[in-house]
């Protein structure tokens, strides 16, 4: 079956259960989404609510998707409702939550009651794991190719990192096109930029938010979330991988990571994006009052290219870096 889900979860547990796990955030984004959106929006879903909600679900309804995943806790909470148009709808669906206070017993139930509705036991997942981490070592190793020497740019970066959600839906796949990347940009002569940045919040929708960076003599060095995705800890208990995940959890939490690659990635600014309506944007003022490095905040609402009055916002606050 094709598992699609709404943002990340134990991914190999529906790989051990000989599953196709979906990202549905990476099949609307990378398909036709403004179409996608106005599909939803034609059916029904308000205005003022948030762009990835109505993407994902015109996605449902356009791809062979056989059952949906939906976290409940820990994300978007949206996703109660996106749940029950679908289970009215006909679509299967199966509910997934974080525990709000990061418990380990609390998660340990959720991963095994996930594992037995899929007939996947431990063992079976863990030696799933064990492939994945194999994977995601090389993607440690393209992280430090965006921030130590400039190889990967800043879109590839987040391309690579924000895939690795569901592995294109095929980890071996995934790892054989990962190795040739390797070492195309291995090819690459090493650079530096004069200023770098880090990108917090959730991936953007903004489409050429990365390339108008690097046109103007900046580089983003650090993709908070999608590094997150990337389970970069390997932690050998799976238990223990999903707690370090630091999106499903509390800001402080975040902020904890954020400070960290400040220091190791030399960052010079954060650019704090947030998707309209989403209750994330919050958090700007937590990370005002917490991290001390200049920092501007972007929204972004509907899927389209950078607009001029972002533009202007980015050039003007990269140009006072350089100052």
């Amino acid at each position: 079956m094709r598992i699609g889900f709404t943002t990340s979860l134990p991914v190999e547990v529906i790989f051990a259960a000989g599953h196709t796990p979906v990202d549905l955030n990476n099949v609307f984004i990378n398909t036709h989404p403004s179409k996608l959106v106005k599909n939803a929006e034609l059916f029904g879903f308000p205005r003022n609510i948030c762009a990835w909600i109505k993407g994902m679900y015109a996605a449902i309804k356009e791809q062979k998707i056989d059952m949906v995943i939906g976290i409940v806790q820990g994300d978007c909470s949206n996703t109660h409702s996106l749940m029950s148009i679908l289970q009215d709808e006909g679509v299967a669906v199966l509910p997934f939550s974080y525990p709000w206070d990061r418990d380990a017993a609390t998660l340990e139930k959720e991963i095994i009651r996930f594992e037995k509705y899929f007939g996947v036991s431990r063992k079976q997942t863990n030696s799933i794991k064990l492939q994945l981490d194999k994977i995601r070592e090389k993607l440690i190793l393209l992280d430090k190719m965006t921030y130590q020497t400039n190889q990967v740019t800043s879109a590839e970066n987040h391309t690579w990192l924000v895939n690795s959600t569901d592995f294109n839906g095929d980890f071996s796949v995934y790892e054989s096109d990962l190795d040739r990347f390797l070492e195309l940009a291995g090819r690459r002569e090493s650079s530096q930029s004069a200023v770098r940045l880090g990108f917090v919040g959730v991936p953007p929708i903004i489409e050429n938010i990365y390339s108008f960076i690097e046109e103007n003599s900046a580089r983003v060095v650090y993709n908070e979330v999608q590094r997150q995705f990337s389970m970069y800890y390997l932690e050998r208990d799976i238990v223990a991988q999903y707690l370090r995940f630091t999106y499903p959890y509390d800001i402080f939490t975040r902020i904890e990571d954020i400070r960290l690659a400040i220091v190791e990635r030399k960052i010079d600014g954060l650019i704090c994006y947030t998707q309209s309506f989403c209750h994330r944007q919050l958090d700007f003022i937590s990370l005002k009052k917490h991290i001390d490095i200049p920092m501007i905040q972007i929204e972004g609402d509907q899927p389209s290219r950078i607009d001029s009055r972002t533009k202007l916002r980015i050039e003007s606050f990269i140009e006072m870096l350089h100052g």
